[in-house]
């Protein structure tokens, strides 16, 4: 995709959110007159089954916040939301195909392995189910049969992380990948290593915490080059600052995401700096456009992906964001 594309799908990520906020509502309320919602509403619009399914790994507090917001978003829409996840590619299969069982009205799924899933994703398109992508997939959405994507481009947010490592004068990062063969994490240490060529990739097992803490404590005791160790999410990050405590190394801690621990470490110093994706933005907009697609034949986005990173986090943002974070929106 051109730089004029990812540009203007920056544009309408800024737009839409404040279109799809301005309907948001509390739970419960009268149901409108109109198949609108408005403050404090439910969509009067049939009510309709929409699956969500991601490949949320056991205790990543990232997809808390996806999750809260699909379920703002369902609660707004009249929306029976079915949530689903799991890090093991074969496993999401499964969910989306039981998604598909259960013949719901709309798929809102993660791509981080898009070879394993788009032999399912073809059978919901085949059977009239219509999907979105979200968080990972923004460079196939079309191939794998959405009609719209909800995230970060994954490479472009690795350059914005790579910028600001050279601008804070970082020659050596270690990029910590938690899960092989996740694309999505692979095009962040990529989109760093091209702004910092001497990035070297780590690959732990995010699933346990133990083993990434002591391999990447083991990495810095070998690497005393080492000057910033990149964590791809915010579990992940919080971890690998006892990593660099247990090594007494100088390497300085950085990261992509965000949760409200993070964000207090970045107050503290202990971070230096995150990269948000805005997570809440991509499960609110995900089952929203799935409604929206329902009740007029609405299609966001005009087939471009809809951004909704990268922001750059630091010292200097971390109080105002910390506000929203301890929220669960941030």
């Amino acid at each position: 995709m051109t730089k004029f594309s990812w540009r203007r799908a920056a544009v309408a990520a800024l737009a839409v959110p404040m279109l799809a906020l301005a309907a948001c509502s509390a739970q419960g309320g009268k149901p409108t007159e109109s198949a609108g919602a408005g403050a404090g509403q439910v969509a009067s619009t049939p009510k309709i089954k929409v699956a969500l399914v991601t490949h949320a790994a056991p205790g990543d507090t990232f997809w808390d916040i996806v999750r809260k917001g699909a379920e703002e978003a369902a609660a707004k829409d009249n929306v029976d939301l079915l949530y689903s996840g799991d890090s093991e590619p074969g496993k999401q299969v499964q969910l989306v195909q039981q998604a598909i069982d259960q013949k719901v009205d709309g798929i809102a799924v993660t791509a981080a392995t898009p070879d394993a899933l788009k032999d399912v994703l073809k059978k919901a398109t085949d059977a009239g189910i219509p999907i979105v992508l979200l968080n990972a997939g923004g460079d196939v959405f079309q191939k794998l049969g959405g009609f719209t994507y909800f995230g970060s481009d994954e490479k472009l947010a690795g350059q914005a992380v790579g910028d600001k490592l050279v601008e804070l004068g970082y020659k050596h990062p270690i990029c910590v990948i938690h899960q092989q063969g996740a694309v999505n994490l692979e095009d962040r240490c990529a989109g760093v290593k091209s702004k910092v060529p001497g990035t070297e990739n780590l690959y732990v097992d995010g699933k346990d915490m133990t083993a990434v803490q002591s391999t990447a404590t083991a990495k810095l005791q070998a690497s005393k080059d080492a000057d910033v160790v990149v964590g791809l999410g915010a579990p992940i990050t919080l971890t690998l600052i006892k990593s660099v405590k247990d090594a007494s190394s100088s390497a300085k801690v950085a990261s992509f995401d965000l949760n409200a621990d993070l964000a207090s470490k970045i107050e503290s110093g202990d971070v230096v700096f995150t990269v948000d994706q805005q997570p809440y933005l991509q499960g609110y907009m995900g089952i929203d456009a799935l409604w929206q697609n329902k009740r007029g034949g609405f299609k966001l986005g005009g087939g471009q992906p809809v951004l909704t990173g990268p922001a750059i986090v630091d010292k200097s943002t971390a109080s105002d964001v910390l506000k929203f974070a301890q929220q669960g929106v941030r």
